[in-house]
Formats: structure tokens, C-alpha cells, sequence
């Protein structure tokens, strides 16, 4: 079954994954009714774990926190599938839907009155690591900072002392990297943003760089390890004399956007993060 969204790309039905995180205690039970909503409306469904994930699935729809939805855009980024959000979490900054919201969400997404968007990822290590929050390098002794060299195309930008750097993507500015002191990106512009972690300096401020650049990151020291991780959840450790380079991954994430208006990156900001509220709203 092929939909096509008001932005004219369509999205194939055919085979619809709805995935949980098996640490939900709640979430298993609700996947299952969100599997009947569309077996109502003769769509296959298969119900999976986090950890069962299958490159055959055409659609994805995403039970839990914003950290099963990264977990999940992380892998079908390369298959190009689309990415539903509902949140069974927190803040759910990239969902899309309430538990209470379902069957609205699949009636808006069976009319077609929904957006695909495609929000640029970050690749690491050779492109075994790929983001669409941020890649994140610290020092393996968390009493200690790091020193650490970032070159934009081969030139030398910024000498970091901090207790580490976030490169994020739009979509990641306003997780760590925000709380960290950078900017907000709107999730369609292509740029990156560089900000270090508590640096012992005045002057280091974040930079915003176009996303065509290729950042590369060193360090002098030779002890502890650096350690790099995408999204707060894949992390690997790395020698510190090793040179990292960072890039525009050739994959994007494909985010569902329903309720247009109310669901905004504008909206979901006040709503969400209370942006531009003051104390008496």
C-alpha cells in the first residue's frame, strides 16, 4: 500500500514494523494494540524489540522515548525507511503522537495528511558510526580534561581544553549540545554545529559550520583514551593519538510529521522546551 504525503513523497505500508523497548514495562502491551489498529485497515504488521530489527520492514513506527526513536533512525537510515514517533517516554521531542493519539495518527497517515521530512546524519570512524543527534568525544578519566585539536578541511580552528566537544546535527541542538550552551538549529537547515564541553576558557564558543565541511579532531596526549560515542548510545574507546574525522553521513533520517501545525519545530519547542515562555505563562 503506497500513500503519498502532502510533500509528495509517498511511503510504502506494505510491511509495517512497530517497535518497543523491551525495558518498557507497558510497552510490549501497547504495541500489540497499535499492531490490531492497523490489522483493522488489512495492513501486515510485524511487533519487534529494539533489538530485532529487520531490513525487510517498508515502515517503522517507534514505541518509547526519543532514545528509541535515534536507536531506531540509526539502522533504517541506509534503508531509507520512514520513522513513526509515539511517545511512551519524557520529553518525546521526536515523536510525533500520544498513546491516547494512535488511531488519530494511523487515520492521518492512511489520508495522507502527513509530511516525510530528511534530517541530516553525522558519520564517524569510517562510516561505522552514523548519527542524527550528535557525535560526542571526551577523555576516557572523567576527572580530567582533554586537550583537543578540531581542523575544518585541513585547517586548524579551535584548541579545546574541556572535558570534551558535541558535534551536533539540527535535530541534535537541542539535546546535548543545548544544554551545553549552543545554539537551536531548524532540523531543514544543512549545518552542523560545534560546541565544547565546558572548556577552561572564555573564548571557545560554539560554531556552526555547513554540513559540506569534514571536521577532523586530534589530541597531544598520549594517555587516558579519548572515547566517542553517537547519540549517547553506540560509544567505542579510541587511542588519543588517533585522528577522528567527522562527516555528513551519505544516509538521512526520514521523520513522519503529523498535525502540521501543531507539531511545528516552533510549536514543539514552546510546547516541549517551553521556549520564549516567560515565568508567568
Amino acid at each position: 500500500m503506497l500513500i503519498k504525503a502532502v510533500n509528495g513523497e509517498e511511503i510504502n505500508l506494505s510491511n509495517v514494523g512497530i517497535f518497543y523497548n523491551k525495558d518498557n514495562s507497558k510497552a510490549e502491551c501497547f504495541a500489540e494494540k497499535v499492531a490490531k489498529i492497523f490489522a483493522d485497515k488489512n495492513i501486515k504488521t510485524q511487533v519487534l524489540t529494539t533489538d530485532s530489527y529487520t531490513p525487510d520492514v517498508t515502515f517503522a513506527v517507534v514505541l518509547g522515548g526519543d532514545g528509541t526513536i535515534l536507536k531506531t533512525a540509526r539502522f533504517y537510515a541506509k534503508y531509507s525507511v520512514p520513522i513513526l514517533g509515539i511517545n511512551l517516554g519524557r520529553l518525546g521531542f521526536l515523536s510525533q503522537a500520544k498513546p491516547t493519539q494512535i488511531e488519530g495518527a494511523v487515520e492521518s497517515l492512511l489520508k495522507g495528511s502527513f509530511k516525510v521530512e530528511e534530517r541530516i546524519m553525522l558519520s564517524a570512524l569510517n562510516d561505522k558510526l552514523n548519527a542524527l543527534n550528535d557525535i560526542v568525544i571526551k577523555g576516557d578519566a572523567f576527572f580530567r580534561t582533554s586537550r583537543l585539536y578540531v581542523h575544518i578541511n585541513d585547517n586548524i580552528v579551535c584548541d579545546y581544553l574541556a572535558d570534551g566537544i558535541i558535534i551536533s546535527t539540527p535535530t541534535g541542538s537541542t539535546a546535548y549540545a543545548l544544554s551545553s550552551g549552543g545554539p537551536i538549529l531548524s532540523p531543514v537547515l544543512d549545518a552542523f554545529v560545534i560546541v565544547p564541553i565546558c572548556p577552561h576558557t572564555m573564548n571557545a564558543r560554539p560554531i556552526v559550520i555547513p554540513s559540506s565541511e569534514v571536521i577532523n579532531v586530534t589530541s597531544s596526549q598520549k594517555k587516558p583514551l579519548l572515547t566517542i560515542s553517537a547519540d549517547g548510545q553506540d560509544t567505542h574507546s579510541l587511542d588519543a593519538d588517533d585522528n577522528i574525522q567527522i562527516k555528513k553521513s551519505e544516509f538521512c533520517a526520514k521523520l513522519i510529521l503529523l498535525n502540521l501545525e501543531k507539531n511545528s519545530f516552533y510549536s514543539v519547542l514552546r510546547e516541549k522546551l517551553h521556549w520564549g515562555l516567560s515565568w508567568k505563562e
